[in-house]
C-alpha cells in the first residue's frame, strides 16, 4: 500500500512539473507578442519592460530544474517516467532560451534611437516571422500535451516558412541602399530575424522531445549534415 501511495505522489509531482514547464511556453508566447509590438512600434520603453520581465522565465527554469532534481533524489522513476523527466529538463531549458531570444531582440532597439529609419517591407516580413514562431510554439505545446509525434514532426514543415522569410530579410538588408543609418538599422533587423528563426528551431527541438517521450528513441527531425535525409 505504501508503494502505491508513493507512486501516486510521484505521478502527481511529475505532472505538476510538466504543467509548470508547458505553462512556461504560454509565458513565452506573451513575451513574444510584446517583443514584436516593440519592434513594430520601435517602442524602447516596452522593450525595456520585456527585458526586465525575463526574470519570470529564469525563475520558472530554476523552479522546474530544482523540482526535477528533488524528485529524482526521493524517487527512482521507471523507464517511461525517466524519459518524461529528461524531456521536461530539455523543454524548460528551451523555454528559458526562447525568453533569452526575446531579450536579445529588445536589447537591439535602444541602439537605434527613438526615431530610427523604417523599411516597411522588412518589418512586414519580420512580423510574419514572429507570427509563424508564435504558431510553432503553441503547436509544440499541443504536441507535448497530446503526446502526438505527427503534430510534433509537422513543426519541420512549419519551420520552413520562417527559414524562407529569414533569407528574404537578409536579401532586403543587402539591397537597402547606401544611407549609413538605414544600413545600420537593417543590420539590427537581420539580427532580429535571426533570433526569431532560432525560436522556430527551438520549437522543433521541443517537438523532438515529444517523439522521444513516446517512442523512447531520440532522433533529429532534420539533419543539417545530411539534408537529403530530412523528414518532411
Amino acid at each position: 500500500m505504501a508503494d502505491t501511495t508513493t507512486r501516486h505522489v510521484f505521478q502527481e509531482e511529475l505532472q505538476a512539473l510538466e504543467d509548470r514547464t508547458l505553462e512556461g511556453l504560454d509565458v513565452v508566447v506573451s513575451t513574444l507578442d510584446r517583443t514584436l509590438e516593440a519592434v513594430q512600434q520601435q517602442d524602447i520603453e516596452l522593450a525595456s519592460l520585456v527585458i526586465a520581465d525575463d526574470d519570470r522565465l529564469d525563475g520558472r527554469y530554476l523552479e522546474v530544474h530544482q523540482g526535477v532534481l528533488s524528485l529524482l533524489a526521493r524517487q527512482a522513476p521507471v523507464a517511461t517516467d525517466l524519459r518524461l523527466v529528461a524531456a521536461i529538463l530539455h523543454v524548460i531549458r528551451h523555454v528559458e532560451r526562447m525568453g533569452d531570444q526575446c531579450v536579445n531582440i529588445c536589447k537591439l532597439l535602444p541602439l537605434e534611437g527613438h526615431e530610427p529609419p523604417r523599411h516597411e517591407e522588412m518589418l512586414g516580413k519580420i512580423s510574419q516571422m514572429g507570427k509563424q514562431a508564435r504558431v510553432q510554439i503553441i503547436q509544440a505545446k499541443q504536441a507535448f500535451c497530446r503526446r502526438d509525434p505527427a503534430l510534433a514532426e509537422d513543426l519541420c514543415r512549419q519551420d520552413d516558412v520562417i527559414d524562407v522569410l529569414n533569407r528574404e530579410v537578409f536579401y532586403l538588408a543587402l539591397d537597402i541602399g547606401d544611407d549609413v543609418e538605414m544600413r545600420e538599422w537593417a543590420m539590427h533587423m537581420m539580427l532580429v530575424a535571426r533570433a526569431l528563426e532560432r525560436m522556430g528551431d527551438i520549437a522543433v527541438d521541443i517537438g523532438e522531445q515529444v517523439a522521444f517521450v513516446v517512442t523512447g528513441l531520440f532522433r533529429e527531425f532534420t539533419d543539417a549534415s545530411h539534408p537529403e535525409l530530412e523528414l518532411r
